[in-house]
């Protein structure tokens, strides 16, 4: 998953450009980048770190330009980390264009040897990203007359990249000398919204991956960009919009309300507050109708995503809610390291317990989701060193059983703890006295009661449906030997942020 952002604006946009990175943070820590325009000479700031640590005054001095694109980035399926693959991607031929993209093709490996056989382009990196940019680039070349771009053109050239590309993609590019341009995937799978700000020199534009970028910054929410549509903004301001694919509909990825997103934001619609609130209630209803057995004395959130779902579910049973842990957000992300035994550490030293909330009590504690379970297991244990008499788990989500390969890197199967087991073995492995998943049914509905609009989503984490219709066991067999190959260099980085709620900044 990953950060994007582009503004058209009246005035200089690198401070804009920044501080939306930093409202955006939550979405990719491992590298940041800003390219402004100035007329038609692109300035360029990227690297390794979260933004804070990539840019400098000195950089933003040497950001000029009242129009630009920005990104955060965390490594997405199967993919090991690599500097040379922090975002924006930039290329000159024929068009000077840079891109930052949130998503995954599941079909890079053929768009590269395309672009190698065929189209004639170099992809120098592993990154799925620069494939996309060098097939809008090509797109662009061969639908435009003499090199000359116009709305028209350029929509005709996004229409050819859906034709071409498959899996999710929510985009930002900016064209030399033309303006900001955003598309989003027929499924609209990944997020992105529309902002305006009016000034007296006329109407700013803003493109982000969520709605509190757009809040935050002082814009106005104008809506979503829709599945299949493509917004561009040139350098006068003007605003059009196209849809450039033949057949589309929308399958919001649902996990972006169980824990990708920030709660103040809104997605398609649905604000993720307001959805993770009634998570909670949906919990409640089953455990009063499957498990009024538990004598739980109180609810206490694992923070910092989940404390909305634990508030309703309390409220929802006639429990107290308590707050029973303490984050440290000052420490390093050691958990990164390989190894079970380094994150476990990790969660020590990020969580730290309030004894008096788990002495002699039998405690509910309410997390979003279990991915491999090792953070679970820990702060169930450190839950008994606190003196719990009983510690039951409850999961907003429903059990992940298949990895996902639309922009979230989750682990393989085989390190998904509820992949090949049943949910009480789950909760014997994590050592809970009872565990209480969300059923998919009921987290859909918790959107639905949102946003009734909303009718479908991408739940083939859980459900293991991937929507696009191309993802195969070869192809997931493909993100595994990846996975294990990066393990095995030392590099065990990917997919840590999902088995560790503890480090996003919500």
């Amino acid at each position: 998953m990953c950060g994007i952002l582009g503004i058209v604006a009246r005035s200089p946009v690198n401070q804009l450009l920044y501080d939306g990175l930093l409202l955006l943070q939550h979405r990719g820590q491992d590298a940041a980048g800003i390219v402004t325009a100035e007329r038609k000479t692109f300035h360029m700031q990227k690297g390794n770190g979260q933004v804070r640590d990539v840019f400098r005054t000195r950089n933003m001095r040497s950001l000029p330009g009242n129009i630009g694109v920005a990104h955060c980035r965390y490594p997405t399926a199967g993919s090991a980390f690599n500097s040379a693959e922090s975002q924006p991607f930039y290329v000159n031929s024929p068009f000077g264009i840079v891109l930052g993209h949130n998503g995954n093709l599941t079909n890079a490996d053929q768009l590269k040897e395309e672009m190698f056989r065929q189209d004639l382009r170099h992809i120098n990196t592993n990154s799925d990203s620069e494939v996309l940019l060098n097939v809008l680039a090509h797109e662009l070349e061969k639908t435009s007359v003499k090199l000359r771009l116009d709305p028209e053109t350029i929509f005709r050239a996004v229409a050819n990249v859906h034709r071409r590309c498959r899996g999710a993609y929510a985009v930002i590019a900016m064209i030399a000398g033309y303006g900001v341009l955003a598309f989003r995937d027929p499924y609209g799978i990944r997020p992105a919204v529309i902002g305006y700000h009016e000034t007296e020199r006329g109407t700013e534009y803003m493109v982000a991956s969520e709605s509190v970028a757009v809040d935050a910054l002082g814009f106005r929410l104008l809506r979503d960009v829709a599945p299949g549509e493509a917004v561009l903004v040139d350098e006068e301001g003007n605003f059009h919009s196209q849809q450039c694919a033949p057949a589309t509909s929308l399958n919001p990825c649902i996990f972006e309300y169980v824990y990708l997103a920030r709660p103040d934001s809104v997605i398609d619609g649905a604000s993720v507050y307001e959805a993770r609130l009634v998570m909670g209630e949906k919990l409640a209803e089953k455990i009063r109708r499957s498990y009024r057995h538990l004598d739980i004395d109180v609810v206490i959130p694992i923070p910092d995503s989940s404390r909305p779902s634990a508030l309703q579910l309390a409220q929802g049973l006639g429990l107290p809610y308590r707050e029973g842990f303490v984050k440290n957000r000052y420490i390093g992300r050691t958990f990164i390291m390989p190894g079970h035994a380094v994150r476990r550490r990790s969660v020590r030293q990020k969580l730290n317990t309030i004894g008096v909330e788990f002495k002699g009590k039998n405690v509910l504690l309410v997390d979003d989701s279990i991915v491999r379970g090792t953070t679970s297991g820990e702060i169930v244990q450190m839950a008994r060193e606190g003196g719990a008499r009983k510690v039951y788990f409850a999961s907003a989500a429903p059990p992940v059983r298949f990895p996902n390969v639309y922009g979230i890197d989750m682990p393989t199967r085989s390190e998904l703890i509820a992949a090949h087991r049943s949910e009480d073995e789950v909760g014997r492995e994590i050592g809970a006295d009872a565990l209480i998943y969300q059923e998919l049914g009921a987290l859909q509905d918790a959107v639905r009661q949102v946003n009734p609009k909303l009718k479908t989503f991408e739940t083939s984490c859980f459900d293991g449906h991937y929507i696009t219709g191309d993802v195969t066991s070869d192809y997931l067999h493909a993100i595994e030997v990846r996975r294990d190959a990066a393990r095995d260099s030392g590099d065990d980085a990917e997919g840590a942020q999902l088995d560790l709620n503890l480090v996003t900044a919500q």
